[in-house]
């Protein structure tokens, strides 16, 4: 019973049954026993758990975003790094495995790299825009710079340095409801952050 609570990484030696898969075996690799401990850190757990839920199916070779989901686990359970930002960090990411990486090296409107600054970004041209072309999208969101880069970070990091940057207050913010607006309009679905009880 150990080996199938919430959050419990291992690995299982299963069989298929008539209508269901049964657990012949278990090694216990990891219980993330801090997140247990906090329900906050808990209250986010759960969370990214009901967007991993919907975002895979049986059968299907997941192994980036199980990467992703364990690393998120281990910053949440390990570090005090604030947590709207590793939740940011992982739901923008999540995008890019699922085929909705954004435009990040140029105007995702007129497409020009050069002599402008991308300072908005576009959620209906999923990527960054100029400042001319956001006049014409009334959506996009004016971000500061520290923000551009920090998504450009996450577009481009390998999975383990993935969490190795923090932003200001204001940079979280921005990249909170980028990344919040972001998964909700590609999944079509409004995910919130509930509370437990």
């Amino acid at each position: 019973m150990a080996a199938t609570q919430f959050l419990c990484f291992g690995d299982y030696l299963i069989y298929q049954g008539a209508s269901s898969y049964n657990i012949n075996s278990c090694e216990v690799n990891e219980v993330f026993y801090n997140i247990r401990m906090d329900l906050d850190k808990l209250q986010y757990a759960s969370h990214i758990t009901k967007i991993i839920n919907d975002v895979t199916d049986e059968n299907q070779n997941t192994y980036k975003i199980l990467q992703l989901f364990l690393n998120t686990l281990y910053v949440l359970s390990e570090t005090d790094k604030n947590m709207d930002l590793t939740i940011s960090i992982f739901k923008l990411k999540l995008m890019c495995f699922l085929g909705f990486t954004p435009i990040i090296d140029k105007c995702a409107n007129c497409k020009k790299n050069e002599g402008i600054e991308l300072n908005h970004f576009s959620f209906k041209d999923n990527g960054f825009k100029c400042e001319t072309c956001s006049r014409q999208d009334k959506g996009a969101i004016e971000i500061s710079e520290a923000t551009v880069n920090a998504i450009k970070y996450i577009v481009m990091a390998p999975p383990k340095k993935l969490f190795s940057f923090n932003l200001s207050e204001q940079g979280i913010k921005e990249l909170e409801i980028i990344a919040k607006i972001y998964l909700n309009e590609k999944l079509d679905k409004e995910y919130k952050l509930e509370k437990l009880f």
